[in-house]
């Protein structure tokens, strides 16, 4: 089961996926609203905090949650301050039932991470892109234009027209062929470079 705990928060905040199964796993933290009680809505426990990068809105309410529940978090750069655990590019890492692999996507920033089931059809992608063709910007710290084409060219060749849902850093999730919303985000960000 995957909930997005972000759904209707306001202000400057990430999506914040909750994917419960045999490992129970929190896909960002977000900013500024009590990421605690919603969590605590659905489980009594985590068992990890993944990060796809460290953008504050992604990562602002990691305090309150590693504080409540006690929790290490995993994440591509162990030197930042949050960060437990170190994500390889090509690690195997579990996400509720099932397996992911981890990509690492540098672009929008220097440490994202996507994650890709092949067994489930579902790609969790941060800011790398989002629905209707966006992609995520490029002109803060750690953001590269060209490192961002490649990374979204290496997640459309790894995903297929089987993909059944894109759950992305902003907006909403994509169920309805989330491979041609891919697609888009790569011809989308070819176009402006």
């Amino acid at each position: 089961m995957i909930h997005n705990l972000a759904a209707g928060a306001t202000g400057l905040t990430s999506n914040v996926f909750l994917v419960e199964g045999e490992r129970t796993v929190l896909i960002d933290v977000g900013d500024g609203f009590d990421l605690v009680s919603k969590s605590r809505e659905h489980v009594d426990t985590l068992d990890a905090v993944v990060l796809t990068h460290t953008h504050p809105d992604h990562v602002g309410n990691l305090g309150a949650v590693t504080d409540a529940f006690d929790v290490a978090v995993w994440g591509h750069d162990p030197t930042h301050s949050g960060v437990d655990h170190p994500i390889e590019d090509g690690t195997q890492i579990q996400l509720g039932d099932h397996t992911y692999e981890a990509m690492h996507t540098p672009g929008h920033k220097d440490d994202h991470l996507c994650f890709y089931g092949p067994g489930t059809e579902i790609l969790f992608a941060g800011d790398l892109v989002f629905a209707n063709g966006g992609f995520g910007r490029t002109d803060l710290q750690g953001g590269d234009r060209q490192q961002l084409i490649e990374s979204i060219e290496r997640v459309h060749s790894a995903i297929d027209e089987h993909l059944e849902a894109l759950h992305t850093g902003h907006g909403p999730s994509v169920t309805t062929d989330p491979a041609q919303d891919v697609e888009l985000a790569l011809q989308a960000a070819r176009l402006n470079v």
